[in-house]
């Protein structure tokens, strides 16, 4: 059996264990591809107001900050439908991917379905973008699912909201995040999840399930003792980034097309984690330990939906989860689509924001 390095953990949180083997034979990067993200693209990148996707002339958007019950400042920016006749709005809350920002597939979202009417906030979870929380660049299971119970609380008290209709949307990692929320805040009418990744599933057991019990022990016993290493330097150490600079065209087709979002003009954001930095060390420790999907049935009796590509490498994660959920449920599966399809539409618009739309309309009455 392989060695199993901390590495190889800390890759996980991104692009899964079951991958890292196949890419060990691979690891080498050529510095000769073309797909690469230029000095030029982040300057241009770097400012603090860029966005991945330009504001729709029908919507405002207002920056705004809330507490979740840790005491964590989230930031987050709330999208609201132009010239509406007065009145309380539906509302959604939006995050995601894991380790991505605002700026990126959620605030199109947001953006999206505030022109079709819905007061929409989408945030930055705790620890990463500008949202607070320190130290930097961490994932939490509970603290990740209480963030949009948060988002929750900050619509619950708007003056153009009605609180009876509120609704969730989350995205990759966020989408499990958002299953577990709903699961528990009977506040949430309704929810959906696109490209939906079970971070807890993933960590745990890899792609596929195909982490052996003893490549788990091996993984947990080099995190423990990271934490020594972090406490003897005061501060915990960063994992190497989880995506290349530059790709050779030859890697798993997932780790392509996260690149393709993350690492291009298409999706970069200097304050996104896959676009520009990395998770510490230590993030799996939790997600390794604690199943987020637990109690999915008790989702039921409010209607979920949940989207996937066809092709997209994690479409499993949603089937198994469509199949441990309770009526109402739907599995809509995109035709062609890849996972990261639906964090932007592709070039093929695979998002199926009228299907998002009729579900909100309808479910949140």
């Amino acid at each position: 059996m392989k060695k199993v390095t901390i590495l190889a953990a800390s890759v996980l949180l991104f692009l899964g264990q079951a991958c890292t083997q196949k890419q060990e034979d691979n690891s080498s990067v050529s510095e000769s591809k073309e797909k690469t993200e230029t000095s030029e693209n982040k300057e241009k990148m770097s400012e603090k107001e860029q966005y991945t996707f330009e504001l729709s002339d029908k919507v405002t958007r207002k920056k705004v900050t809330f507490k979740n019950r840790y005491g964590i400042t989230l930031t987050g920016d709330f999208y609201l439908p132009k010239n509406e006749e007065a009145g309380k709005l539906a509302a959604l809350a939006i995050s995601g991917p894991f380790g991505a920002v605002k700026e990126q597939a959620s605030g199109f979202y947001a953006n999206t379905m505030a022109e079709r009417g819905f007061a929409v906030l989408a945030f930055d979870p705790s620890y990463t973008g500008e949202s607070g929380g320190e130290p930097r660049f961490v994932a939490s299971p509970d603290i990740n699912t209480e963030d949009f119970s948060a988002a929750v609380d900050f619509l619950g008290i708007q003056d153009n909201v009605d609180r009876e209709k509120i609704g969730i949307i989350g995205i990759c990692g966020f989408g499990g995040f958002a299953l577990n929320a709903v699961a528990v805040d009977k506040r949430v009418k309704a929810v959906a999840t696109t490209s939906m990744y079970d971070m807890s599933r993933v960590n745990a057991k890899g792609y596929f399930d195909a982490t052996t019990p003893e490549q788990r022990t091996q993984i947990l016993e080099q995190l423990s003792e990271q934490r020594w290493k972090d406490a003897e330097n005061g501060t915990p150490a960063l994992a190497p980034n989880g995506l290349p600079d530059k790709i050779e065209g030859n890697e798993p087709e997932f780790v392509q097309g996260y690149f393709d979002y993350y690492k291009t003009d298409r999706g970069f954001h200097p304050r996104s984690i896959n676009s520009n930095g990395s998770w510490t060390v230590t993030t799996p420790i939790s997600l390794m330990n604690m199943p987020i999907l637990t109690y999915i049935k008790e989702i039921s009796p409010r209607p979920m939906l949940i989207i996937a590509g066809s092709e997209a490498h994690s479409r499993y994660f949603s089937e198994d989860a469509y199949k441990a959920a309770e009526e109402p449920k739907e599995l809509m599966i995109i035709p062609g689509a890849v996972h990261t399809d639906l964090y932007d539409g592709g070039d093929k618009d695979y998002i199926p924001f009228d299907k998002l739309e009729t579900f909100f309309t309808e479910n949140l009455k």
